[in-house]
């Protein structure tokens, strides 16, 4: 009986409260929650007491960076390269888009977020401008997978049929929602979010890949002759998405993956630095990175630690299966986890349980090889984090005006 064997592997790795309302249950609760068991990984769970957090940075080095100036001098080399893998197909693009606009006071996905002051203009709308400006010059559309959650899927997927998909080719865009992880105390028991259901939550932006894959997308990477994806998150309104100086600059460098970096403004700025670790190019976040590291300056007075990534990477999809393959490490994120307690559903005001995130900070490590490219940062940051103060709805708005976007 399938119950029978549920509740023995349940016993055995000491989560048997998965069980507790099981008798309350209908046949087809009880089917959805058997299911979900058999599914889970539990080895995440287990592996809480041998978690680290932290970085080893005795071996930290500098990252040699493609500056701006280089860049300029070679742009026409770079960008001809990157217009030949664009039209050859072989460039694709991830948006990381499975947030929630809680923190803007916005209770629908962040993408659908207006930006505009005098007109309607979505995040979304704003990301497919942008790249609606490569491919006018490339004369070919690149396929784009936009990766949600399972709470704002629905949303998403809704306003960009409502928009027509911003004038794109709707074959050419593809949905696809983020794999999860159980959640659990901070004992290691894994939640209910409901009596028949298992607390489960996305496993952070690290796992893009493995659920793209996970999703059925494998066939249509190799179908297509897709070598390179530039991954992008949702935030940042400015950016460049498949910027062919960028695509070319990085396979002409024989690099494995890409990072576009802009110079820190000061040294406490919150963004994570792209550097050498162990003779890998690895991301120290602002809050890994010790002080005497954070303010050391060099003999121009420059920042030794200046360049902070703004989450536009290009990844080679060969190297991203061994990556993968590597398995990324979990990490621990302490939050407020909604679950069922004593019957009943408990919105807990402080954290009461860890949920497991993969970050994609540590394909780099796995990649072997990183170029570093330099943008401006007044023409291609523009973070829309808050609502605001630094890095909000105001901040960003006043930079997209300087660009020429009207509002």
């Amino acid at each position: 009986m399938e119950y029978e064997r549920v509740k023995k592997l349940l016993d055995s790795r000491g989560q048997s409260q998965l069980l507790k309302y099981y008798k309350e249950l209908s046949e087809e609760q009880r089917a959805v929650l058997l299911g979900e068991i058999e599914k889970l990984n539990f080895s995440v769970v287990e592996s809480i007491n041998n978690s680290s957090e932290n970085k080893n940075l005795e071996n930290i080095r500098p990252i040699c960076v493609k500056s701006v100036g280089d860049i300029e001098e070679n742009k026409d080399v770079y960008t001809e390269e990157g217009l030949k893998l664009l039209r050859e197909n072989k460039v694709a693009a991830v948006l990381l888009a499975g947030g929630q606009g809680t923190r803007l006071g916005f209770d629908k996905p962040k993408g659908m977020f207006n930006i505009g002051e005098t007109r309607e203009l979505s995040i979304f709308g704003q990301l497919m401008s942008n790249i609606e400006r490569v491919t006018s010059q490339s004369g070919r559309q690149f396929h784009l997978f936009i990766m949600t959650s399972a709470e704002n899927n629905g949303d998403t997927v809704s306003f960009f049929k409502e928009n027509d998909y911003f004038g794109y080719t709707a074959d050419k865009i593809h949905f696809y929602i983020q794999d999860t992880e159980p959640a659990c105390d901070f004992n290691g028991k894994i939640f209910l979010s409901e009596k028949h259901r298992v607390a489960q939550l996305p496993n952070g932006n690290g796992g893009w890949y493995s659920s793209l894959i996970n999703s059925g997308y494998k066939e249509l990477l190799e179908r297509e002759g897709i070598e390179w994806l530039n991954v992008f998150g949702v935030d940042n309104v400015l950016q460049s998405i498949c910027e062919p100086a960028f695509i070319g600059a990085t396979s002409l460098s024989r690099s494995l993956c890409g990072a576009k970096v802009v110079k820190k403004v000061c040294a406490e700025e919150k963004v994570g630095v792209l550097c050498e670790l162990d003779g890998k190019p690895g991301i120290v976040e602002y809050f890994e990175m010790p002080a005497e590291l954070n303010n050391m300056r060099g003999a121009d007075g420059e920042l030794v630690y200046c360049y902070g990534v703004i989450l536009n990477y290009l990844f080679n999809v060969k190297a991203l299966d061994g990556a993968v393959a590597e398995k990324l490490p979990y990490h621990l994120a302490k939050k407020s986890i909604t679950h069922i307690e004593n019957g009943k559903p408990v919105k807990p005001q402080e954290p009461n349980g860890y949920k497991f995130e993969t970050l994609i900070v540590d394909m780099f490590e796995y990649m072997g090889s990183c170029l570093a490219y330099e943008v401006v940062r007044e023409k291609e940051f523009a973070p829309v984090k808050n609502k605001v103060g630094a890095d909000s709805v105001q901040t960003a708005r006043e930079l997209l005006k300087r660009n020429g976007v009207k509002l």
